[in-house]
């Protein structure tokens, strides 16, 4: 099974349909007459889409297990056809359009094994996804403009050349897979003036986004959200808030950082632990979904 543990939870829905086709109309008046000789086909028909769409990771094995929020089953008798729309929904880090088309597939066959006494001649059309949403494909960011970036690594050992830098080496590689290809890198020790002389020099050379690591922690040494917080022009709380909460999720320590973010001057600076593990688990609670501010800044700017 394909590892979803760093994805994040979101709505997530889908539509897919199936199409009988009948060979003759007197076929569609039994349904609807329910004089079906093995009972009424859309009520078990419906039954067994329901029924099919929660063991779908039972019947094929690399579908996960998710938990069903929501599904219902739509027919649409016509002249020769019955056309069968499932609805799914989850809220989960992966898709639900197998379990949506799974239920149509099942649907159609149980009318299939339900009509056959009295139709020799149906066929099954059609099974396909009609819409689906949530994800990545619904809330990944098209803000297209090059951003240029910051990376600041704030630490006195890898500044020294005692220790050596990961955690700001993999910010640098998570921000070029999103396209984001302009990264100025620099090292710095753990000084108030230090990192706040950074934000300002970064700022005036265009970087956009800013991002601090290292210097979250509970040591005496440990001053970059402080540092970062006393220039900002106003604070986004909900970003550490979810970084935290998603760290949370996948080890017992990540409510110890003291992660802030916010805007400076129409930059967006935030500040990451500095441990490769809790950088690499904050890049990926975040982005790309965060550079949805920046269509927020622009907008604002434009009002």
């Amino acid at each position: 099974m394909i590892d979803i543990s760093n994805k994040i939870t979101t709505l997530r829905m889908a539509t897919a349909q199936a199409i009988v086709r009948v060979s003759n109309a007197s076929t569609i008046q039994a349904i609807k007459n329910h004089t079906v000789p093995k009972g009424d086909v859309l009520a078990t028909s419906k039954a067994a889409a329901l029924l099919s769409i929660k063991k779908t990771p039972e019947i094929l094995p690399f579908c996960h297990p998710i938990p069903i929020e929501y599904a219902d089953v739509i027919f649409e008798l016509d002249v020769l056809e019955i056309k069968i729309k499932v609805i799914a929904k989850t809220i989960y880090k992966t898709g639900i359009e197998v379990e949506a088309m799974h239920g149509a597939s099942v649907a159609a066959l149980n009318m299939y094994d339900m009509l056959k006494p009295i139709d020799d001649n149906i066929r099954i059309e059609h099974i396909q996804l009609l819409e689906k949403t949530g994800g990545k494909t619904t809330f990944s960011d098209n803000f297209k403009e090059q951003l240029k970036a910051g990376v600041v690594v704030c630490s006195d050992t890898v500044f020294k050349g005692i220790k050596e830098d990961t955690a700001g080496k993999l910010i640098v590689a998570k921000l070029n897979q999103i396209g984001l290809n302009q990264v100025n890198y620099s090292i710095i020790p753990d000084e108030k003036e230090v990192i706040q002389h950074t934000l300002t020099q970064l700022h005036e050379q265009g970087c956009q986004l800013i991002l601090f690591t290292g210097g979250t922690g509970l040591s005496l040494r440990d001053v970059t959200p402080e540092s970062v917080a006393e220039l900002l022009d106003r604070d986004i709380p909900g970003i550490p808030e979810f970084a935290r909460s998603y760290g949370q999720a996948r080890m017992p320590y990540s409510f110890l950082s003291r992660s802030v973010a916010g805007t400076y001057k129409g930059a967006l600076v935030l500040t990451l632990p500095g441990s490769f593990k809790g950088a690499e688990e904050t890049m990926d609670a975040l982005f790309p979904h965060v550079l949805h501010a920046f269509k927020v800044l622009r907008n604002e700017r434009h009002d």
